[in-house]
């Protein structure tokens, strides 16, 4: 509560506007996660697959080349 009571001193606005915005921006992120996974099972791997193959090869630009990922040492 002392956190959100500080960052909406450090936003100038009362506790109550900033917990509402902090609600809506949870409610669009939700709806559009909804979407997204909504349009996702509507998708065709095949069909786009088939069109990733008919794309030329290409070296990525600078700073686009994948990366390997960091194994955790555990």
């Amino acid at each position: 509560m002392e956190e959100a009571k500080q960052a909406a001193a450090e936003d100038n606005v009362s506790l109550n506007q900033l917990l509402s915005a902090f609600i809506a921006d949870g409610i669009g992120h939700r709806r559009a996660i909804m979407m997204l996974k909504k349009r996702a099972a509507g998708g065709n791997v095949e069909a786009a697959l088939a069109i990733l193959d008919r794309t030329p090869d290409a070296k990525p630009d600078p700073g686009d080349e994948l990366v390997e990922p960091r194994r955790n040492r555990s």
